[in-house]
């Protein structure tokens, strides 16, 4: 898979995307090392399991390396030659039952999705190069190809007002939007859920 910066990026600035395998495995540790374990010390397991209550940075990092050897867990890696600049996590609901806003989520759930996109990192330095979207477009493909269904995301709408990138870790609504999710309903101020029917490939 592959995919490019945002419009007006320069034809030699190439954005690639790989999913997260053993084989790339130690490009994404790079990034999240180089990131102090990435909010806090997650190493993406947020969605996965239940964190704090003493779990570790290297908990986080050993068991999200078992779920990569075991298959368990979904991301597509953006890169930019060898080094990985960013990510889009995904999976079923069975492998990402934590999301945020449990409660506002359940009120109005009619049915579980097939699939849901979780979480997004870029690197330092790497904003404005469309990795977040790039990413998204990587993991819809990879989706398309196991069959495809319903997807759901959880971003965080900025309209009219400046948010810190610890707040976008669900991603951005317009990143969704300009993938073709609609809003479903909200479940914060500022979160909602968006809904998205893929085809299979």
């Amino acid at each position: 898979m592959s995919g490019r910066g945002k419009a007006g990026d320069a034809p030699s600035d190439p954005l690639t995307v790989r999913l997260l395998d053993e084989g790339t495995w130690p490009a994404f540790a790079r990034l999240v090392e180089a990131n102090n374990g990435v909010w806090g010390g997650c190493w993406c397991m947020g969605f996965h399991v239940r964190l704090g209550k003493g779990r570790t940075a290297e908990q986080n990092r050993a068991e999200k390396e078992q779920f990569v050897r075991e298959g368990a867990t979904h991301a597509a890696l953006v890169l930019d030659g060898d080094d990985c600049v960013g990510w889009c996590q995904f999976g079923s609901p069975a492998e990402l039952p934590h999301v945020k806003s449990r409660r506002a989520y359940e009120k109005d759930l009619t049915a579980l999705p097939d699939w849901r996109v979780t979480c997004f990192f870029t690197g330092k330095g790497q904003r404005g190069r469309g990795v977040a979207r790039t990413a998204l477009g990587g993991a819809l493909a990879e989706i398309a190809r196991k069959g495809g269904g319903t997807v759901e995301g959880y971003p965080e709408e900025t309209d009219d007002r400046s948010v810190s990138g610890s707040f976008l870790h669900t991603g951005p609504m317009a990143v969704f939007e300009n993938h073709g999710f609609t809003r479903t309903r909200p479940i914060s101020p500022h979160r909602w859920v968006v809904t998205l029917t893929v085809a299979p490939a």
